[in-house]
């Protein structure tokens, strides 16, 4: 049976192996420094010196290089086959082993080619539990790069309920507009969680 840990859980394991004798404190100082960053998400973009505030400099150096690590093989985990994508539970099928149970919000831009097979995939932002900050330039800019015929948008709800929130759909009318206006279509954008997935209907 799998097991999930929080991620207060795996970064006090990370401490407490890196200074056993502080091993009573691992958790309360890795849910701080959680709290100082706001989250998984803004720990995986600080920098060193950024993170020296709230921990020693050889912690600092083991968190970034283990975060950077979760996050390669996160992103090998997600690897495309070259597949088509022809509707909702065919995204869902291919994210949800992988960003459905996170605790954190990631989302992520998959680039078709003009079978609609999957080109490529990247994530485009990462946030904390309750949302994260999306740029539409940023979408299309990999969209662009990567010679997409067209794309589809994916992020995960932590709460655990894939229902669309005002700003899911905002972003995903923002999207689609600005989409057509350089001609990579928005095809769809679905959300996944552990209840489950849905499109957006903007």
């Amino acid at each position: 049976m799998r097991q999930h840990h929080s991620d207060v859980e795996l970064l006090g394991a990370l401490l407490r192996e890196l200074d056993p004798r502080r091993g009573k404190t691992a958790l309360s100082r890795a849910a701080l420094l959680l709290e100082r960053h706001g989250g998984l998400g803004r720990v995986s973009r600080a920098t060193e010196a950024e993170l020296s505030t709230s921990l020693r400099p050889r912690e600092a150096r083991a968190v970034r290089a283990a975060v950077a690590l979760g996050v390669r093989a996160h992103e090998r985990a997600l690897e495309p086959a070259r597949r088509a994508l022809s509707c909702a539970a065919d995204v869902a099928a291919w994210a949800s082993p992988s960003l459905a149970t996170l605790e954190h919000e990631e989302l992520w831009v998959l680039a078709l080619d003009g079978r609609g097979g999957l080109r490529s995939a990247k994530a485009i932002a990462v946030g904390g539990r309750h949302g994260l900050e999306a740029s539409v330039a940023d979408v299309l800019r990999h969209a662009l790069r990567e010679c997409a015929a067209a794309i589809v948008a994916v992020h995960n709800h932590p709460s655990g309920d894939p229902t669309p929130s005002d700003e899911d759909r905002h972003f995903t009318r923002a999207l689609a507009d600005a989409g057509k206006v350089v001609g990579v279509p928005l095809l769809d954008h679905v959300v996944v969680a552990r209840a489950g997935f849905r499109s957006v209907d903007a």
